[in-house]
């Protein structure tokens, strides 16, 4: 079972990956060269890599864990986006935060 937990948490990781390159490529004069950046299409490519080991790991665990799970990569690219690209960070986004690990806390007691 903590194979299935451990891929979880890299498909997380992967969509936080593929969400830091997407903002990192969103500087382009039109849609289309931003979707043309390399940075662009890796972390589309990382989303597609996070959606398979998210499947995986829907094997053995239930969606009513593993789904509220995947909001941690709110808490943690709401974190990045204010370190790496100088985002607004303040009291209601820590609040926000504290309430989505508290609830994927809960949800993860077994």
């Amino acid at each position: 079972m903590m194979t299935y937990y451990v891929v979880l948490g890299i498909g997380i990781l992967a969509g936080i990956a593929g969400q830091m390159l997407l903002k990192a490529g969103a500087n382009a004069p039109t849609l289309v060269e931003q979707i043309l950046r390399p940075s662009s299409l890796m972390g589309l490519a990382l989303y597609g890599a996070a959606a398979f080991l998210y499947m995986f790991a829907l094997r053995k665990i239930p969606v009513s864990v593993a789904f509220p799970s995947v909001s941690l990569s709110y808490a943690i690219v709401a974190v990045m986006g204010h370190f790496l690209f100088g985002e607004p960070f303040g009291i209601k986004q820590i609040g926000g935060i504290a309430l989505i690990m508290g609830g994927v806390a809960l949800i993860n007691q077994h």
